[in-house]
């Protein structure tokens, strides 16, 4: 790849890689029949930057909304925001009435991009100077018709200029829009594109949602930066993945969440490992999935490490263990902490197999105690404030560190448990859980005690037989005395948020008070037993009595 940094600053726009690519004849995106040329694609972005250029009114914000499928529209509107100097807003499209008008208007669009399929979502929603274009409609197409033969410009851009206001969410409170520049995602792309030697042969399956900073920062960008191809899947399949793989000829993947339980999950196949795959880049899978995956697909999966605000990092390396997602550099100012007093925690204590056993002290959050790349979040500085307090970046995520230094993910800050006193990570306790024969996945988080602080409750899909559940609960060296569930909740399938993440906030909001089998271990007693609707009604009694009964429906 080669292009001329124009800017003078050194550092290159997503802009010049997107202008770069015009004039490549090669294949560069693929989506189900459809194919484009890096040229097309550059000059389609090209037409559609010139467009948006127009459509803006005067004196309002250049940001454009995409609510989109992983259709070939939503990456030429991401080159054509960049070479416009303008910023995409993702709009998520499982959120729902007021919460999605309030995204929308909050990032101050003028102008949404939307299709057919969507119009539903919008039906009735109060969009006061919002204009909206559907890309599968007539009058599109005639929109774009007079910029048909427009060429890529990148010198209106520069590093600074915003790009992405991509939505990240929270156990409470409305999403934030974090900021992400053309110089932090063009960075991004580069680097990742070394790390994992991503070349202009390659071919990038993008099958998770582009609303998401993981799929255009982690899977996009680097392709963009490599000169690689992309290939589009509109919404995640675990049933068509190795259909998809092999027939665009995918060499690497991003995944979030749950995505390679699912993966793992499908029939498997005597010809699983016959794919062009050599990497999986993500986080959230598990050593043990990771390992399983492998053996399976032939593929190595590796684990890493971003806050989606960029304030902080963890490069993976040759050499990192098994679960782990990499080490803080000697330069960097990554510690872990513990949240209430800011004193750094001490190195994790790990079995022969790799597994902690001295998690109460050992967890902390991730703190960056030096310069970071955090740019904020669109209108929002109370949220700021919270990041930066006391002059460090606070990533809201919970790590451990070995001895060596290398650094493990234990969940989210708001994952944390407290029971009995102690504290606990409900990612420390889903990794023991998830060793259990009959689970498929597994979420741990708390609801509310009677008396006071938390109980640990676990959501299994799968299968689930109590007895031999208390046995393997038994068996296992590194469950403490207060992290066996209290609580089971059997389901079919996980519940999950569009980008596989487990929605956790459901799952708490619900607690035993759910439709879904429910077995619980009563206290003094050592198995479990169904939670019937007199149970229930005891427990309610018990919290009402306490003055927490509101908690159960928060």
């Amino acid at each position: 790849m080669e292009f001329k940094e124009r800017n003078g600053t050194g550092r290159s726009t997503v802009a010049e890689l997107v202008a770069a690519r015009w004039g490549d004849h090669r294949p560069g995106l693929w989506c189900e029949d459809r194919t484009l040329t890096h040229h097309e694609v550059a000059t389609g972005a090209a037409a559609r930057a010139a467009l948006l250029t127009d459509l803006l009114p005067p004196g309002a914000e250049p940001h454009v909304g995409v609510l989109l499928d992983n259709t070939p529209e939503y990456p030429l509107w991401l080159s054509a925001a960049a070479l416009a100097g303008a910023a995409v807003a993702g709009i998520n499209p499982t959120r729902r009435g007021p919460e999605l008008a309030r995204d929308i208007l909050h990032t101050e669009c003028p102008v949404l991009i939307t299709a057919r399929t969507h119009l539903p979502l919008l039906s009735g929603l109060e969009l006061p100077g919002v204009r909206l274009l559907l890309t599968d409609s007539e009058e599109y197409e005639a929109l774009l018709a007079p910029y048909a033969d427009a060429i890529p410009d990148s010198s209106r851009a520069t590093p600074a200029d915003r790009l992405l206001l991509y939505f990240t969410s929270g156990s409470t409170g409305a999403p934030k829009a974090a900021i992400c520049t053309q110089g932090r995602l063009a960075a991004a792309g580069r680097t990742l594109a070394e790390t994992f030697a991503v070349g202009p042969d390659d071919v990038h399956y993008v099958c998770m949602p582009m609303f998401h900073g993981n799929a255009v920062i982690a899977d996009w960008a680097p392709a963009l930066a490599a000169g690689a191809g992309v290939a589009l899947r509109a919404r995640f399949s675990a049933s068509g993945f190795l259909t998809d793989v092999r027939r665009y000829g995918a060499t690497y993947f991003t995944y979030v969440g749950r995505a390679v339980q699912y993966l793992l999950a499908t029939p498997a196949r005597p010809d699983d490992r016959d794919n062009p795959l050599r990497l999986g880049f993500g986080t959230e899978a598990g050593a043990v999935d990771a390992a399983a995956f492998q053996r399976r697909f032939g593929v190595r999966l590796v684990e890493g490490y971003g806050s989606s605000e960029g304030g902080a990092a963890v490069r993976w390396t040759p050499g990192t263990p098994d679960g782990a997602v990499g080490r803080a550099a000697p330069s960097d100012d990554l510690a872990v902490v513990d949240p209430a007093t800011g004193a750094e925690c001490p190195p994790a204590d790990l079995d022969a197999s790799g597994r902690l056993l001295n998690g109460t002290e050992a967890i902390g959050e991730l703190v960056n105690r030096g310069p970071n790349p955090f740019e904020g979040y669109w209108r929002n500085p109370e949220a700021e404030s919270a990041r930066r307090r006391g002059g460090w970046y606070w990533t809201g995520d919970l790590f451990y560190r070995d001895p060596d230094g290398f650094l493990y993910f234990a969940g989210r800050a708001d994952d944390r448990l407290r029971v009995d006193s102690e504290n606990l990570a409900a990612a420390t306790i889903e990794n023991i859980l998830a060793r259990y024969e009959g689970a498929v996945a597994v979420a741990v988080y708390a609801v509310p005690d009677p008396v006071a602080g938390d109980q640990v409750m676990a959501t299994l899909a799968g299968t689930f037989d109590p007895s031999t559940f208390s046995t393997f609960l038994a068996a296992q060296p590194d469950l403490g005395t207060k992290m066996a569930p209290r609580f089971v909740r059997v389901v079919h399938r996980m519940p999950v948020t569009a980008t596989n993440k487990i929605h956790r906030a459901g799952l708490r909001r619900e607690g035993f008070l759910c439709a879904d089998p429910v077995w619980w271990q009563p206290p003094g007693e050592q198995t479990y037993r169904p939670l019937t609707a007199t149970d229930v009604a005891e427990l309610l009694t018990r919290y009402r009595q306490r003055g927490r009964g509101e908690l159960l429906s928060r």
